[in-house]
């Protein structure tokens, strides 16, 4: 790959400045109410792919969101890179947490990016890591250096559960055919310290209801002598952790695959100081499940936690009310061997057992999916880690990640090939939180390192 490093400090500032015009499109898959700007986003997405030397780019029509496909073919007996990405972005709320618009991108400096950052909704999760895919493909188009074939996957409901996504993979298998999937939607343990997302989790995300009486109550009138929605679902929430903070769900760890302590020890060597972690976080200290450490509950490890809770009266003042009805959504994260459904089920069956005879319970599953090991003996894993080593200077750490991306295990059972996760995010990025950010150098330096790939997985194929 001659010539990589020059080409991407010559053309950085208009890197810089297309990504920050897409940041700029609220493509925001959850609320209907930004369906044209994702629909505005996947036209810019085929635009760029078309710029950047893809022979052919569609929008394929989906029952969601379309897909954004694309394709360069340079000899049909070369290997065939499949990139996954995702144009949509999570809704950027609380707006108040912000210091500068969620769709304003700007660019700051901060402790983990001394060459700054881009401040927007959507600029480390995914645009920003997608996007360096559609500028490396330019750079390996327009210097000649493209070693093999390569077809885009841009989709627009990662965020809200990819339904669309499954239904286009099982109807394109031919289309879709491929040696390898590269995927950059997760990150890596510091600039200095690169690392190759090897395990995801997988997820089951529920929404509950618990009703008591036929409206809303007095509660004076009414107080103490009939059950409260909000009391009983806050007990009902507490009860699903035991003393240890071990979920009480039966069957829950049932199928949770137990690493061995020579797996538990490799992941320790990973450097993480506690007191940053806490530092980082504004805590006095860490909270979960006994028997484990941070790096352990947040990868290898099940959990349960409350993604919101409401009900009664909110608004400014005092309303003394017996509410009834109060909501709460709760997701689960889930190790490989965990079926996401078989989990669903079982927290249906014994969230509704645990409500007392006062209330009725309803349990509405959202979305889910499984969870994925890439194994690190691939050649697809050991291309990704030669790329890493030639841009880094040392060699990357398998990491298991704590987050999920549902679709990956989809792919494997669909098109019968590989993931590598090749992120280049930090954790300090606020993905999904308010004043998310991708690094300057983090996103340059992704640009730089993918194209190694392509070189290295083709010499590996032969």
């Amino acid at each position: 790959m001659e010539n990589i490093q020059s080409y991407v400090q010559q053309h950085k500032e208009r890197f810089i400045d297309e990504l920050i015009e897409l940041l700029k499109i609220p493509s925001i898959s959850a609320d209907s109410a930004y369906s044209q700007d994702v629909i505005d986003t996947a036209e810019a997405i085929k635009t760029s792919l078309e710029k950047a030397g893809c022979d052919h780019v569609e929008i394929c029509e989906t029952p969601g969101y379309p897909i954004v496909y694309g394709e360069k073919t340079i000899d049909p007996t070369l290997p065939t890179v499949l990139v996954y990405g995702h144009y949509d972005v999570q809704p950027p709320d609380p707006l108040d947490l912000w210091e500068s618009g969620p769709f304003e991108p700007i660019i700051k400096k901060t402790e983990k990016h001394p060459e700054g950052a881009i401040f927007a909704r959507g600029a480390c999760d995914d645009k920003g890591q997608m996007y360096m895919h559609v500028k490396a493909l330019e750079f390996m188009t327009s210097t000649g250096q493209l070693p093999c074939n390569v077809k885009f996957m841009i989709e627009g409901e990662e965020e809200v559960g990819s339904e669309s996504l499954g239904w286009f993979v099982e109807r394109n298998q031919e289309k879709l055919a491929n040696d390898v999937i590269l995927i950059s939607d997760t990150g890596m343990i510091a600039n200095d310290v690169p690392s190759i997302t090897t395990g995801l989790r997988g997820l089951s995300y529920v929404e509950v209801e618990v009703t008591g009486p036929n409206r809303d109550l007095h509660s004076g009138l009414y107080g103490g002598a009939v059950a409260n929605p909000i009391n009983i679902l806050a007990q009902m929430i507490a009860s699903l952790h035991d003393e240890n903070n071990h979920i009480t769900i039966p069957g829950f760890y049932d199928k949770v695959e137990e690493l061995s302590k020579e797996e538990r020890a490799k992941m320790g060597e990973a450097p993480f100081s506690l007191d940053n972690y806490k530092r980082a976080l504004d805590i006095k200290d860490v909270h979960g499940e006994a028997g484990y450490t941070t790096n352990e509950r947040n990868s290898i490890r099940p959990t349960l936690d409350v993604n919101g809770i409401w009900g009664g009266y909110t608004g400014e003042g005092a309303k003394t009310v017996i509410a009834s009805k109060a909501y709460a959504k709760i997701s689960m994260r889930l190790v490989p061997n965990q079926d996401w459904e078989e989990i669903t089920e079982l927290f249906s069956k014994h969230f509704e057992s645990i409500a007392p005879a006062g209330v009725t319970v309803k349990v509405d599953p959202h979305h889910g999916g499984q969870g994925y090991v890439t194994p690190i003996d691939s050649k697809g894993y050991q291309a990704a880690s030669k790329a890493y080593e030639t841009t880094f200077g040392k060699t990357p750490i398998p990491q298991r990640s704590g987050g999920s991306i549902p679709i990956v295990s989809l792919f494997e059972k669909e098109l019968k090939s590989k993931t590598i996760l090749m992120g280049f995010g930090l954790d300090s990025d606020a993905i999904h939180s308010p004043n998310e950010h991708f690094g300057v150098w983090n996103y340059l330096k992704g640009i730089e390192t993918i194209p190694w790939f392509y070189k290295y997985f083709t010499e590996l194929s032969k």
